[in-house]
């Protein structure tokens, strides 16, 4: 065959299917502008350029394909059915990806049944302008009205050709891909990468690939992955400070979960006023940790909540209060209680809400306080649920019948987006940025840190104080890099990658009445904090295994993994494949960050491997 005959076939193929191709195009180029401008996926050079330009090339060339499996007469129709399809799915990962700068996973499909307590907040994320996200569907619903020619029998060689030629783009799509991220389908934990590499649409396909394989991985664990496990975490956990152990034996434990709240609404104040004037005064008198970062993935609070109980990492995709309830865990609840500790939650939410009723059993609390045990009336909640002052006030003759020495652990709800507050509980001047919800989460923030005062006086009322200690931790960060332009305006600079990472610190507060207070700059995170508590209790406890390590440890390893692949150390950040000076934000060169990344690889992959294969039941044998 010559030239101009293959010139003629290739027409003739292209005539043949025009509608096809005319989906194809609009649908390729609908996904190239959210990918490119919508999506946290910067481009830096031409190759990334390249890269976004290409790869929804070849998932479009197989989504559509799907309408020739279909008869002839419902072909077309079947092409803006298709277009509807996708178009769901990629409007579904822009609202995810605006409040969370990430992807949705198949995990997080089966975290549906939080999706009725949701509500207000999926719809401020929600802008007028999203309809035109649809607009190539209108056209080819259009389109198929209109056109009045049925497209031609399709053989099976024209199907084949497109899957062939959809195999080599992507294929050549993967190629270019390795040579801007080398590994990146088997090293890559950042899933923003992925999809700015091979597109949203393969990274669902990817994702499903993953999902097999930590199936399998579940069902073929075996305990000598246990023992590797095992030796690793001896290798790299630094042994306890001994000038702190024992220093809170006995006492009771308050640990409280601050919702959304991070480290730079500390210290400071809109138009003269203190955005958190309790915990400014408190951290005077406590152990304060202003280097801690929140290491928490899909789950959220849930996250933190596992992070805190378990020191292990949680999971790259979903949560795992909803992937895995069932393993064992050594859980900080647990181990208190066989250390005569009675251990309690309270949360006035439902009990289900991210399978919490479940979980908790498996981390070893006595009892769960959900929305069952509290008054929640209308006048009582605001946005997720009953407000943080009413959630603690009501609190307190729970607690005050609690069998002693007791864990009891607070998870607080006024500070969540979207950050509604009534009129009457806001406390503090309404910050000028150009974000609404940066303005509303100074407000809540502000409500929350009240919560927190009347609480502690009440405590002191009712002579729980004295002989507790009390641990506050931010949970996860409040505000999403979608908001980096008006934050930028609050802190009066720009927000860069380097930024980025540093604004994930949160809070980390140790208070022991009677103690002074004291800045420990030690980089940590929310990994190390049930280290710290047990030594600081005087508990040991021999069958454990804890990727964290003690905060007050004087040859703690100083890495913190987050979960996208990230890092910090004592004097370095890591993020995007890009090495900073962690005091000055300066960049530095890459080798400089390299001996860390294999470890912080490598221990993220071990503590999944502890929960994918339920490794912790081992300790049983």
């Amino acid at each position: 065959m010559n030239v101009r005959e293959e010139h003629i076939v290739d027409c003739s193929f292209i005539k043949k299917h025009q509608l096809f191709f005319v989906a194809v195009g609009l649908f390729w180029l609908k996904v190239y502008l959210v990918q490119r401008f919508f999506f946290h996926v910067p481009t830096e050079n031409v190759l990334q350029e390249m890269l976004l330009v290409i790869n929804p090339l070849s998932s479009a060339l197989v989504l559509f394909s799907f309408s020739f499996l279909f008869p002839l007469k419902r072909r077309n129709s079947m092409l803006a059915a298709i277009s509807a399809a996708g178009s769901i799915i990629l409007y579904a990962n822009l609202i995810y990806n605006r409040f969370f700068s990430d992807f949705i996973t198949i995990p997080t499909l089966f975290q549906t049944n939080n999706m009725g307590d949701l509500g207000e907040s999926i719809f401020t994320l929600i802008q007028p302008a999203d309809i035109l996200l649809f607009f190539d569907v209108f056209v080819l619903l259009f389109a198929v009205k209109r056109w009045n020619k049925l497209p031609s029998t399709a053989a099976k060689i024209d199907l084949i050709r497109l899957y062939a030629a959809a195999l080599a783009l992507f294929a050549f799509n993967l190629g270019l891909s390795e040579i801007e991220h080398p590994q990146l389908l088997t090293r890559s934990f950042d899933r923003s990468m992925v999809v700015q590499n091979i597109g949203v649409f393969n990274y669902h396909f990817y994702d499903l690939i993953l999902q097999t394989r930590v199936s399998a991985n579940q069902t073929f664990a075996q305990s000598d992955g246990f023992q590797e496990v095992k030796a690793y975490v001896q290798a790299h956990t630094a042994s306890p400070n001994p000038v702190y152990t024992g220093m809170a034996e006995g006492k009771n434990v308050f640990v409280i979960s601050l919702e959304s709240m991070q480290s730079f609404v500390l210290n400071r104040t809109i138009n003269g006023e203190e955005i958190t004037p309790f915990l400014n005064e408190l951290i005077k008198e406590s152990y304060y940790f202003p280097n801690v970062y929140h290491q928490t993935g899909q789950g959220k609070t849930s996250d933190a909540e596992f992070l805190v109980a378990n020191s292990l990492h949680p999971l790259p995709r979903g949560a795992v209060f909803f992937t895995n309830p069932d393993n064992v865990y050594n859980g900080l609840p647990g181990i208190l209680g066989k250390a005569g500790y009675y251990s309690a939650v309270f949360h006035p939410n439902n009990e289900t809400f991210w399978n919490r009723n479940q979980m908790y059993q498996s981390l070893g609390y006595d009892r769960f306080f959900s929305s069952d045990d509290f008054e929640i009336r209308e006048e009582y909640s605001v946005g997720w649920g009953l407000k943080d002052i009413e959630m603690f006030s009501q609190s307190i003759d729970y607690v005050k019948r609690l069998p002693k020495p007791f864990y009891a652990k607070f998870i607080t709800l006024t500070n969540h987006f979207p950050y509604a507050l009534d009129e009457e509980d806001v406390l503090i001047s309404e910050a000028n940025t150009s974000s609404e919800t940066l303005n509303r989460y100074f407000a809540t923030v502000r409500y929350t840190d009240e919560a927190l005062k009347l609480f502690f006086e009440q405590l002191k009322a009712e002579n729980l104080y004295e002989n507790s200690i009390f641990v506050l931790y931010g949970d996860h960060y409040g505000i999403s890099e979608y908001h980096n332009d008006a934050l930028g305006e609050f802190l009066d600079k720009e927000i860069t990658l380097y930024d980025s990472i540093q604004l994930q610190r949160v809070p980390l507060i140790i208070h022991i009445p009677g103690q002074s207070g004291k800045i420990i700059d030690a980089v940590g995170g929310q990994i190390d904090i049930k280290p710290t508590i047990l030594n600081l209790l005087g508990i040991e406890n021999e069958k454990d295994m804890m990727f964290g390590s003690d905060l007050f440890a004087a040859d703690r390893p100083h890495l913190v993994a987050l979960r996208d692949g990230s890092f910090i150390t004592n004097d370095y950040v890591y993020t995007k494949q890009k090495c900073f000076n962690r005091l000055s934000g300066e960049e530095e060169e890459a080798e400089k960050c390299e001996p860390y990344i294999e470890q912080v690889q490598r221990q993220l992959d071990l503590s999944d491997r502890v929960i994918y294969g339920d490794l912790l039941k081992y300790y049983k044998n």
